[in-house]
C-alpha cells in the first residue's frame, strides 16, 4: 500500500547556481559567496555564507561550514552550521558535529558525530526582522517634556 517500506526518493529540484565547483576542481583556502553555489569538487579549508551550499554526490569537502542552509549529498569532513537548516540527504557521509535550527536527516545518511537543534543565537536577535519572528521588542528611547 505504502511501496513496501521503501521511501520514494526527493525529486531533485531545479534551481539555479550562482557558482559551481566541478567534479576534478580542487580548491583550498576560505571560500566567500552569495547565492546558491554548488559543490561536486573537493574543497579544503573553510566555507562562509549567509545564502545556500550544496554539496552534491561527488562533492568532499574538509571544511568547516558556516552558511544560512547547507544541503549534503556528497561527504564533509569538518562540522557544519547553519542559521536556518541542515538537510542530509541519503548518500551523504557528514564527519563532525551540525547545529541549526533545523536538521533534517534521510534514511541512509551518515553522521559521525553530534546534532544539535539550535534557536536562533543572541547575535542574529539584533536584526529587525528576527526581532519581529522572535517576539523581541526593541526598546524605544524615553524622551522627557518639560
Amino acid at each position: 500500500m505504502f511501496g513496501g517500506g521503501q521511501r520514494q526518493p526527493k525529486p531533485s529540484r531545479s534551481r539555479e547556481y550562482a557558482s559551481h565547483i566541478n567534479e576534478g576542481t580542487e580548491v583550498e583556502g576560505k571560500i566567500t559567496f552569495s547565492g546558491t553555489v554548488l559543490v561536486n569538487g573537493r574543497v579544503r579549508g573553510e566555507i562562509i555564507s549567509n545564502d545556500t551550499l550544496v554539496v552534491g554526490e561527488k562533492g568532499v569537502v574538509h571544511a568547516s561550514i558556516r552558511s544560512g542552509v547547507v544541503e549534503v549529498s556528497g561527504e564533509v569532513v569538518g562540522n557544519i552550521s547553519a542559521t536556518e537548516r541542515i538537510e542530509l540527504h541519503p548518500s551523504c557521509k557528514v564527519y563532525g558535529d551540525i547545529e541549526a535550527p533545523v536538521v533534517t536527516i534521510d534514511e541512509g545518511a551518515l553522521l559521525e558525530g553530534q546534532c544539535r537543534m539550535t534557536k536562533l543565537r543572541p547575535a542574529d536577535i539584533g536584526s529587525p526582522a528576527t526581532q519581529r519572528d522572535s517576539g523581541v521588542v526593541p526598546l524605544k528611547r524615553q524622551e522627557t517634556v518639560r
